[in-house]
């Protein structure tokens, strides 16, 4: 599409294009885009056209329009609205529909990408060593060592030649453009060799680099998965209706039933359940829900089956919200560039320059030879080669890639994954670190800490009784209490007539007996109700289960418990200067709780996921570089926003390591500490890599220039440093230090 139109003539020539689409509306605050229709249209088809659409004008819609002729602009805020020619009655039976977005089908574009690159690369390396083999030792015909030769050439090249290509044709040359000429230029002084490692290496970092895109490109598409696609809608007649989310409306009456997820944000009408919100809010223990809270979209219902009226729709949902704040703080986020990239344009014409300029001093104003080598005498061609091989970047390409590929290397096997080389550099720099509380400090998993009984002295019949009453739930809190029971050695009793009271517990038979196990309710309604009343609170930070029986009654209390290797972990990190700061949607009690536990420096709870961004943002705009370590699809967003993102892999949602450029197998918190050292020793390694090319690139140019350097000793020297480059890299595979 021709950039230079205006972005008013490319949504009008969309609507030229849909005669039954009138008018195209755009709120940039909500993110949302409606179409006016005129009768039967076909919605999904409509979607991928007009998602290519507003991916071509979202980015121009703040300059300066220029309505095309019939063509109606209106601009409120936010909102922009085109509508198209009409006559006056047919906008009044437009009707307004809001579109889904579809984002643009990129990832099997990138792994083919990757896939193809690293064809080449392998081929390139393949062909080229059974070359050099030949060559060396003998076998075969001759010219077999030349024919590999060239076509490890041409399969490294291949790549290189058709982005010089495209380059080309818009007056553009850059590092890829150079390659080629050195590689030309060695071939011509019969380095066949250093010709093909040179694009051996290149295609390969290549291919490395478009497998990270292939991998950073899936994050919102692994959230849209886990939101719920279909709702239960119950009329006013009290019939139920199956039908799409996104069709719900405000004020529809939505039935839950227990297992499900809720379709959209709305209050309790009818019912008393609890739900699910470890994934939004990062809170593990079960929120209870009854007539008149809230509930949100994508989390679970657990117990009871409830209505709700919907007061948001689907696309404003706390999950969408979500959704549109991962790519907010993407934008925030500047982009990383390649260390090449930066510098390729300028050191390329340098290099062709420089080579072509001393071909004419060694020519015209030396009057050496210009192509034929005399004896005794080397040609002006000659040197010129010999400049462009020992100015050759190929150790300098090598610098980087070698350090990152080695890192992580060495993380895959320790059980940190790194996305690309930009988050190993930017990790080493980081002066503060936001650590999610649930999934990241702690387990995320409840574990029972206390068996009590009312009185004192039956707490082994408590457990037993807890032990048999749930060992058929898969509820998390019914687990945790068998977990804890085996442990214990807990006996499993006769249980008889077991079955599931609806949001409140369970129950069955134990001999002539009915006993329960369930919520404080079990005891506050029945013969206990004025004894129940004198029972001791549950503290804040933990969830209570009681149990009911002839003659017993106790409780089991939980709490979800904090990794051992947390506290260390943070300690280390302390005594490196890098600030620790928790950023938890948990309730404050049981964060502070956990926050002098293991000595964090801040503590910010109670936080919604837009407060999580502005925690960070604010860390950042005091001028500290941040990472954020978090687990959930809450957690998504701030991971977006911040310097460098860190998932724990194990637990984490699809949205969280999808974001994260760190993530941490195994949900080991210790292995961050591992990955900031591994940055640390990364960087410095790189930066004396980066001296040592250019340092022998600086020497050998100036040597070559004074015709000081025969071609062997520049080949020796080239490739020299390039394998000092490398043997410092493979530093990085061993002695690492993963003591805290």
């Amino acid at each position: 599409m021709d950039m230079s139109e205006s972005w008013t003539e490319t949504l009008a020539e969309f609507l030229r294009a849909q005669p039954n689409v009138g008018g195209v509306r755009i709120d940039r605050s909500r993110g949302t885009v409606s179409l006016a229709t005129l009768g039967d249209v076909d919605i999904d088809a409509l979607e991928a056209s007009l998602s290519a659409t507003i991916k071509a004008v979202e980015d121009r819609l703040s300059e300066k329009a220029r309505v095309p002729a019939g063509f109606a602009l209106r601009q409120d805020g936010g909102v922009t609205e085109i509508t198209g020619p009409t006559c006056v009655t047919a906008s009044r039976l437009w009707k307004w529909q809001e579109v889904e977005l579809r984002e643009p089908v990129e990832t099997g574009e990138h792994e083919s990408e990757w896939r193809m690159l690293a064809g080449f690369a392998a081929a390139c390396g393949t062909l080229g060593g059974a070359g050099f083999l030949l060559e060396r030792w003998g076998g075969g015909p001759d010219w077999l060592p030349r024919l590999l030769s060239l076509g490890a050439l041409i399969a490294g090249a291949w790549d290189a030649a058709i982005d010089s290509w495209e380059n080309l044709k818009n007056r553009k040359v850059e590092i890829h453009f150079l390659m080629l000429v050195v590689a030309a230029g060695a071939v011509a002084i019969g380095a066949w060799d250093e010709a093909v490692l040179l694009l051996f290496l290149f295609s390969a970092s290549g291919a490395m680099e478009e497998f990270a895109m292939d991998r950073t490109h899936r994050e919102v598409s692994a959230l849209l998965k886990s939101a719920p696609k279909r709702a239960t809608v119950v009329d006013a007649s009290g019939q139920e209706h199956d039908t799409a989310v996104e069709k719900l409306m405000i004020g529809d009456r939505v039935r839950v039933r227990p297992g499900e997820a809720f379709p959209a944000d709305g209050g309790i009408l009818t019912g008393k359940s609890a739900s699910d919100e470890s994934a939004l809010t990062g809170e593990a223990i079960p929120v209870e829900k009854a007539v008149g809270d809230t509930v949100f979209s994508g989390t679970l219902n657990l117990w009871g089956a409830v209505d709700f009226t919907v007061t948001r729709l689907p696309a404003e949902s706390t999950l969408q919200k979500i959704i549109r704040l991962i790519k907010t703080a993407q934008k925030l986020k500047a982009p990383s560039e390649r260390f090449t990239d930066r510098f390729g344009t300028g050191y390329t014409y340098a290099v062709l320059g420089g080579s072509a300029a001393m071909f004419l001093v060694w020519w015209l104003v030396l009057d050496l030879p210009a192509f034929a080598n005399e004896p005794g005498t080397r040609s002006a061609f000659y040197r010129a080669m010999t400049l462009l091989v020992v100015a050759s970047p190929c150790a300098l390409v090598l610098s980087i890639p070698s350090a990152v590929l080695a890192a992580i290397a060495w993380g895959a096997r320790h059980g940190v994954l790194f996305r690309g080389g930009a988050a190993i550099e930017q990790l080493a720099d980081i002066t503060a670190v936001a650590l999610d509380k649930t999934g990241t400090l702690t387990t995320g998993e409840l574990a029972v800490v206390a068996v009590e009984s009312f009185p004192p002295g039956r707490e082994s019949e408590v457990l037993d009784l807890a032990y048999s009453l749930e060992t058929n739930s898969q509820h998390p809190l019914a687990r945790a209490i068998v977990r804890h029971a085996k442990a214990q050695g807990a006996k499993a009793l006769p249980i008889e007539e077991f079955s599931s009271i609806t949001g409140q517990g369970v129950r069955g038979r134990l001999g002539e007996s009915m006993t329960l196990l369930g919520r404080r309710e079990l005891l506050e309604h029945g013969p206990l109700e004025g004894w129940a009343g004198k029972l001791p609170p549950a503290p804040a930070d933990l969830s209570e289960v009681w149990v009911v029986g002839r003659d017993l009654v106790g409780r089991l209390l939980l709490k979800d418990q904090i990794r051992a290797e947390s506290s260390a972990v943070l300690a280390a990190l302390k005594r490196r200067g890098i600030l620790t700061v928790m950023l938890t949607g948990d309730r404050r009690h049981a964060a502070e709780t956990v926050a002098r536990e293991l000595g964090l420096d801040e503590v910010k709870a109670g936080l919604s996921p837009e407060d999580k961004v502005a925690a960070i943002q604010a860390l950042r705009q005091s001028g500290r570089r941040v990472a954020m370590v978090g687990d959930g699809v809450n957690d998504a967003p701030c991971l977006a926003a911040a310097d460098v993102s860190v998932a724990m892999g194990a637990r984490g949602s699809d949205a969280a390591l999808e974001q994260a450029e760190v993530i941490l197998m195994h949900d080991r918190i210790e292995n961050f500490l591992a990955a900031y050292q591994l940055s640390v020793r990364a960087k410095r390694i790189i930066r004396q890599n980066l001296t040592i090319s250019l340092g022998v690139v600086g020497i050998m140019v100036l040597a070559t220039a004074f015709g000081a350097v025969p071609l062997a000793i520049g080949v020796a020297a080239h490739e020299g440093s390039t394998l000092v480059v490398c043997i410092n890299s493979l530093r990085l595979l061993f002695g690492q230090n993963k003591t805290i």
